[in-house]
């Protein structure tokens, strides 16, 4: 079915809709099973971290029974906050004070994986050194006889080290959480479409992703993202998920800003794989209310200075598990659009790449990936996803991938800014350029 509306924009708009008896039925089973699975990779990942970091510092040191018992409690309790607070969130347990809780856990999981990495790497150059000392004794061993070995030097030298990796670890958190809150980087791309008719040379849409807010990102942030965005005054807004970490309740005054977010044509949305986690059926009203169009595996066809653009969303890759009839579905988001046409897609994450062979799609813009946000989340990242950050080429489909215009989890970004992208539209065949 066809819909057709002009906004006061002087914009017509053509939607393609989806025949579901509502957009809203979420299946409660397979939100649990979302969560129960996301918290199983956090427990994971957080006993990992913990139990490394905790063992590698701790071994130097010659404590008591009781020492050890204070120590190993503290590193449990560490290990154990952030993760017994996202249950009481999961709940709705939501105030300042679990806010609070969440900012010194979170914390506390930034640098727990800052020393993991640098606790890692100590070891696999002291295994190194190791391995070549032994050989050097060795061989000194058959020519002079026993070398005797210095065990308090030994003793001395691993202490001071690990003495130094905490320090370390410091500053770089320190680093990280100034680089977390300061303001987003504007990263500007221009993009070359074959198909752009050239009266829409020129059109600036400007790309916003992975806000969360939620217990560390506030109004605050988000009315300096709200107000970088409107002094590039921008054609068109595409929020690609990922808009909130907590429930409409608790967050509503704090992602009002965004209601004031202003562009020529109009500003649009599409769900990340938070949203889900969140209240997926409240936040859509609420997202909307904002004065987004969201956009579930269907498209809008705007008219822009006579000439036409299609725009398309889908939703998350993973939304089928906490809603059936939310399955992500690229080939129905842009099917109808006229040969010929250019179009662009919305997805959340860079996976949808998978799903998108075959159609005329010319450029895809998504965000989830974070850039890996700092070390060693971005070696995992790079694992998992097929795209990190930045401009790709898939067949003949532009593919960006913004680092994040917030962040998740630990407040801290190393060397990986947070994103606000805007693009710059010109018709014509050479390659894309920053």
């Amino acid at each position: 079915m066809h819909l057709r509306k002009s906004n006061s924009a002087g914009v017509t708009q053509t939607s393609n809709t989806i025949c579901n008896t509502s957009k809203l039925d979420l299946v409660h089973s397979g939100g649990r099973k979302g969560k129960f699975m996301f918290l199983v990779v956090v427990v994971i990942v957080m006993a990992t971290l913990h139990g490394y970091v905790g063992f590698r510092f701790i071994s130097p040191f010659n404590l008591t029974g009781f020492e050890v018992i204070v120590f190993w409690t503290i590193i449990a309790i560490l290990a154990i906050a952030p993760i017994g607070l996202l249950l009481l969130r999961f709940r709705g347990i939501e105030n300042n004070f679990t806010d609070l809780l969440l900012w010194v856990g979170y914390t506390s999981l930034g640098l727990f994986s800052l020393a993991f990495v640098i606790f890692l790497v100590r070891d696999l150059g002291w295994i190194i050194s190791t391995g070549a000392n032994k050989l050097f004794v060795f061989v000194q061993q058959n020519e002079t006889g026993s070398t005797p070995v210095d065990l308090e030097r030994r003793q001395f030298l691993l202490v001071s080290i690990n003495w130094a990796i905490f320090g370390m670890t410091g500053i770089l958190g320190t680093v990280g959480i100034v680089q977390a809150l300061r303001q987003a980087e504007i990263i500007r791309h221009t993009i070359s479409l074959k198909k752009l008719p050239l009266a829409l040379n020129g059109l600036k849409i400007v790309q916003i992703s992975d806000l969360h807010v939620g217990p560390t990102i506030k109004a605050d942030y988000v009315k300096r993202v709200v107000n970088q965005v409107n002094e590039i005054e921008p054609d068109l807004i595409l929020f690609t998920g990922d808009m909130v970490d907590g429930s409409v309740e608790y967050l509503s005054k704090d992602v009002e800003p965004l209601r004031q977010l202003r562009s020529k044509y109009g500003k649009f949305f599409v769900t990340g794989n938070h949203e889900y986690y969140s209240g997926v059926e409240h936040w859509l009203p609420k997202v909307e209310d904002l004065g987004f169009v969201h956009l579930m595996n269907e498209h809008q066809i705007l008219e822009i200075n006579g000439e036409f653009l299609a725009l398309a969303g889908v939703t998350d890759l993973s939304a089928h598990q906490v809603m059936k009839s939310h399955r992500s579905d690229p080939k129905q988001a842009v099917s109808s659009i006229p040969d010929g046409m250019s179009t662009i897609l919305m997805a959340h994450q860079p996976g949808t790449i998978r799903q998108i062979d075959g159609l005329a799609i010319d450029l895809m813009v998504c965000g989830h990936t974070h850039g890996g946000q700092f070390m060693p989340f971005n070696l995992a990242v790079a694992k998992a996803e097929p795209l990190v950050a930045g401009l790709y080429q898939h067949n003949d489909t532009q593919v960006y991938v913004n680092r994040g215009t917030g962040y998740w989890g630990p407040p801290m970004r190393l060397g990986i800014p947070s994103e606000i992208t805007l693009f710059e539209l010109v018709s014509g065949s050479r390659a894309a350029s920053a």
